[in-house]
C-alpha cells in the first residue's frame, strides 16, 4: 500500500453488563482518540453483526484489530464472518493476567485501578496496532 494506507479498524466487543467489555471499549477508545488517531478508526460492532453494507465494505478493506472481553471472542468472530481480516485478536483476560487480584470496577464504571489498566494496556495494544498499520504501508 501507499502512504495513504487504509486505517486499521479497532473493534472492541460490546460486552454490555461486564467490566471486561467496559475495559475493551475504553482501551479501544483511548487508542483511536488519543494514541493512534491518524492510523485508526473504530467501526460499530452492532453494524458489523447486522452486516450493514457500508461497514461490511469498510472492514473488508485493510486490517482489523479486535479487543474481546471474554473467551467467546464475539468481536473477532463477527469481523471475520463479515469478511474482515483480523490481524490481531486482543483478549482482555490475557491483559488481566498482569493484574491478578485487582478489581478494575464494575460493568458501568471503572475505578482508579481500572483506569490504570486501561492506560497501560492501551499503550501496549497501540504498539501492536501501529505494527499492523505499518505492515500495510
Amino acid at each position: 500500500m501507499n502512504l495513504m494506507s487504509e486505517k486499521v479498524k479497532v473493534v472492541p466487543c460490546s460486552g454490555i453488563g461486564k467490566v471486561h467489555g467496559l475495559l475493551a471499549r475504553e482501551i479501544a477508545l483511548k487508542i483511536v482518540s488519543e494514541l493512534c488517531v491518524a492510523e485508526t478508526e473504530s467501526p460499530c460492532l452492532a453494524y458489523i453483526v447486522t452486516e450493514d453494507p457500508e461497514i461490511k465494505e469498510k472492514i473488508a478493506q485493510g486490517k482489523c484489530v479486535t479487543i474481546d472481553g471474554c473467551p467467546k471472542m464475539c468481536a473477532a468472530k463477527s469481523v471475520a464472518h463479515a469478511g474482515g481480516s483480523v490481524a490481531e485478536e486482543i483478549r482482555i483476560l490475557e491483559i488481566l493476567k498482569d493484574y491478578r487480584g485487582i478489581q478494575p470496577g464494575n460493568a458501568t464504571a471503572l475505578n482508579d485501578d481500572g483506569w490504570k489498566i486501561v492506560d497501560e494496556a492501551a499503550l501496549k495494544v497501540a504498539d501492536r496496532v501501529q505494527k499492523v498499520y505499518e505492515s500495510e504501508v
